[in-house]
Formats: structure tokens, sequence, C-alpha cells
């Protein structure tokens, strides 16, 4: 019976490891292809804030979204301390709102 168990709970992390791991694939793409990584990262910071904290940040909040998608698009300053994003107006709504959903479950996956 353990050796069932522990099979199982090898085969769901195997399987939700893959998952996270396309999630990301998929996510870094919106990112290269939007020119976010120029100041973002995942893990690290580089110019603007670390993508995780962002999700942290944000967590919670059910209009997180929205406010995201809007945040890409129109830039901001003052969240992250001095940090200034310029408008992103080369990214369509639809990548906005894609990329805010992937980055807001970032905060799920650690």
């Amino acid at each position: 019976m353990r050796r069932f168990i522990a099979l199982l709970l090898f085969s769901s992390v195997a399987v939700f490891g893959k998952a996270m791991a396309e999630d990301t694939e998929q996510l870094n793409g919106l990112l290269l292809k939007n020119q976010c990584l120029s100041c973002h990262l995942i893990d690290k910071r580089k110019y603007g804030p670390v993508l995780r904290e962002i999700a942290a940040k944000y967590s919670g909040d059910a209009s997180a979204t929205e406010k995201l998608a809007a945040k890409i698009k129109a830039g901001g300053t003052g969240v992250w301390g001095e940090d200034i994003m310029p408008p992103q107006a080369h990214v369509s709504d639809a990548d906005a709102k894609q990329l805010a959903t992937m980055i807001l479950a970032l905060e799920a996956k650690k």
C-alpha cells in the first residue's frame, strides 16, 4: 500500500511539474514576444519588479487580472518605489490579459 501511495504521489508530482514547465514556457514566450524580459524576470530582479513579487502583491485581489492588464498597457510608477514602467502600447489587449493571468498564477506555483 505504501508503494502504491508513493507511486501515486510521484505520478502527481511528475504531471504537475510538467504542467508547470509548460505554463512557464508559455509565459516566457509571451514575455519574450512582448519585450517584457528587457526589464522583468520571473525569479530575479532586473530593472522592474520580480514577476513572483507582482503575483504576491496582487494575491487575493479579485480584480487583479484587469488591474494588471491595464497597468501593462498604460504603464505606471510609484507602486514599486521609484521604478517607472513606460506604457506598452504595442502589447495587444489579449496578450496583456493573458500575461496578467499567467503572472498572477505564479503565486500559486511557488
